[in-house]
C-alpha cells in the first residue's frame, strides 16, 4: 500500500489545508457591534488541538477543535478543522466520525490529495477494501503508484479480472516488477487458473527470450502441475538461449538426477556450488539430494567426495551432512573423517561439535576429545553433554582429576535427565576409584544404581 504523506507544512504535527487567511486579523465587527478578534479565538483553540494530539490527548484535541468550529468565519477554516477532527476520530478508532468530517472537506475543498490519503488509510485499517477503491481511482491522477494500490484492492475484493489488466498495463508502461509478479502469480492460484499463469509466461518468453526469470517460473509452474516432462524442456530452452544461466541449473540437476543421468547431474550440480547467484542454503538443499542419489547408487561416493571437497570451501557443514551420511550407512569411519574436517571449519555449529566428539571416544581418540570438548565449552559453556564428554575422554587419558573437575561442574547444568545424570555418576565413580578414593567411587557407583529411569 502506497501512503505519500509528504505535505506536512507545519511544526505542529502536520497542518495540511491550512489556508492563508489563518493568519490574517478579522477586524470587521460582530453583528452586536461589538468588536472581537475571531481568529486569535481561533488559532488559540486550534494551536491547542494541535498540541494535545502531539501528546496523544485525542478527546482534548477533539474538545478544543469543537471551539475552533465556532471560532472559524470561513469555509476552508471549518474545513481544516474537520481534516484535524477526522485524524483524531481515527486515532480513538471512532471511524464513523472520522468519515463523517472527511467527507465534509471533500464537500467543501474538492478532492484534496492529503484528504483522500487520509480517507484511504482509515479506509485500509477498517479493511473496508470496497470503499477503498474510489479513492484510489481518485488518487491515481496525484500519483500513479497509487495504480499499484488498486491492483492490489481488485485483488482483496476477488475482482481477478480488473486486477489482471490493472497488472498488465503496469507492465506495459513501466516495465515488469517482482512486485507485480507475485500479485499476478496470487491471483492464479487464488483462481485455479494454472493454464492462465502458464499461457502468461509463455507470452512473455517469446516476447523477451533472454528473461531468465520468466523461464525460471514457467519451470516452476509446470513442476508444480505434476508436468515434470514439460518443465523439463523450458530448462533445455532456457539453458540453449541462455547458455551461461546458472540458476537453470537448480532445476536440470534435479531432472537428470531423476533420469538417471549422473554425469550430466553432477555437471549442473558443480555449476550450483560454484555460482554466486544460489544462496547457502539451497545449496545445502541441493547437496541433501545428491546425497540421496549416491545412498541408492553408490558407484558415485568419490563424485561426492569431490563435490563436497568444492563446496567445503565457504563452510563446514557440508562436512556435516557427508558425515550424517556416511553414518547411516555405518561407515564410522568415514563419517569421522567428514565430521572432523567439519568442525574445524565450523566450530560454532554445536550439532556438528556433539557428533564429532562421539564418534572420536567411540574410536578412542581421547586425546582429540579431551582437547575438541575443551574448546567446545569455551564456546557453549552451559551444555551439561560437553562436560561429560570432556570427562569421559579425560578418563580414558586416566586424567582423573581433570575428569572430576568437568564432572562435577557439568553436573549443575543436568535437568530432567535422568539418563544423563547417570552417565555423569558412572563417571565420577571411575575417576575417584582410578584416583585411588574407593569411598567417593562407590559413593557416586550408588548414586547411579538409586537413578530412577524413565519408563
Amino acid at each position: 500500500m502506497t501512503f505519500k504523506f509528504f505535505l506536512f507544512i507545519n511544526l505542529f504535527l502536520g497542518i495540511l489545508l491550512i489556508p492563508k487567511q489563518l493568519g490574517a486579523q478579522e477586524t470587521e465587527a460582530p453583528a452586536s457591534g461589538e468588536p472581537e478578534n475571531v481568529t486569535d479565538a481561533f488559532q488559540e483553540s486550534f494551536f491547542e488541538a494541535l498540541k494535545q494530539k502531539g501528546i496523544e490527548n485525542y478527546e482534548l484535541a477533539l474538545a478544543a477543535l469543537n471551539k475552533a468550529e465556532k471560532a472559524a468565519k470561513t469555509e476552508e477554516n471549518k474545513a481544516v478543522v474537520y481534516f484535524e477532527m477526522g485524524k483524531n476520530h481515527t486515532y480513538l478508532k471512532q471511524y464513523a466520525e472520522a468519515e463523517t468530517n472527511f467527507n465534509k472537506v471533500l464537500k467543501s475543498q474538492g478532492d484534496r490529495l492529503d484528504v483522500l490519503e487520509q480517507f484511504y488509510e482509515l479506509y485500509y485499517q477498517q479493511k473496508e477494501y470496497e470503499k477503498s477503491i474510489p479513492l484510489v481511482q481518485k488518487l491515481i491522477p496525484f500519483d500513479e503508484d497509487y495504480k499499484e494500490d488498486l491492483a492490489n484492492l481488485y485483488i482483496l475484493t476477488q475482482q481477478y479480472d480488473k486486477a489482471l489488466v490493472q497488472l498488465d498495463e503496469l507492465d506495459q508502461v513501466w516495465g515488469e516488477s517482482d512486485i507485480r509478479n507475485a500479485l499476478r502469480a496470487q491471483i492464479y492460484r487464488a483462481t485455479g487458473n494454472t493454464e492462465g499463469a502458464i499461457e502468461n509466461l509463455e507470452q512473455k518468453i517469446d516476447d523477451n527470450p533472454k528473461n531468465e526469470k520468466e523461464y525460471l517460473n514457467l519451470i516452476f509452474l509446470y513442476s508444480e502441475q505434476g508436468n515434470k516432462e514439460k518443465a523439463f524442456e523450458v530448462a533445455k530452452n532456457l539453458l540453449k538461449n541462455n547458455p551461461k544461466s546458472e540458476l537453470v541449473h537448480l532445476a536440470l540437476y534435479k531432472f537428470y538426477l531423476d533420469e538417471g543421468n549422473a554425469s550430466e547431474a553432477i555437471k549442473s550440480i558443480k555449476i550450483v556450488f560454484a555460482s554466486e547467484e544460489v544462496d547457502k542454503e539451497t545449496k545445502y538443499k541441493v547437496l541433501g539430494d545428491f546425497i540421496q542419489f549416491v545412498n541408492e547408487n553408490p558407484q558415485y561416493e568419490t563424485d561426492l567426495a569431490e563435490i563436497v571437497n568444492q563446496f567445503s570451501v565457504e563452510n563446514g557443514r557440508v562436512y556435516e551432512k557427508l558425515g550424517d551420511y556416511y553414518a547411516a550407512k555405518n561407515q564410522n569411519e568415514d563419517a569421522l573423517n567428514a565430521y572432523e574436517k567439519g568442525i574445524a571449519k565450523d566450530p560454532d555449529n554445536y550439532n556438528l561439535l556433539k557428533n564429532t566428539l562421539l564418534f572420536q571416544i567411540d574410536f578412542k581418540k581421547y586425546e582429540a576429545a579431551a582437547k575438541l570438548s575443551a574448546e567446545g565449552l569455551e564456546i557453549f559453556p552451559a551444555q551439561a553433554l560437553l562436560y561429560l564428554l570432556n570427562g569421559v575422554a579425560n578418563n580414558g587419558l586416566q586424567k582423573s582429576d581433570a575428569a572430576i573437575e568437568s564432572l562435577e561442574t557439568g553436573l549443575d547444568f543436568v535437568f530432567e535427565n535422568p539418563k544423563m545424570e547417570r552417565d555423569f555418576y558412572e563417571q565420577l565413580s571411575l575417576a575417584y576409584t582410578a584416583k585411588g578414593d574407593s569411598k567417593k567411587g562407590k559413593m557416586y557407583a550408588d548414586k547411579a544404581a538409586a537413578t530412577k529411569m524413565p519408563n
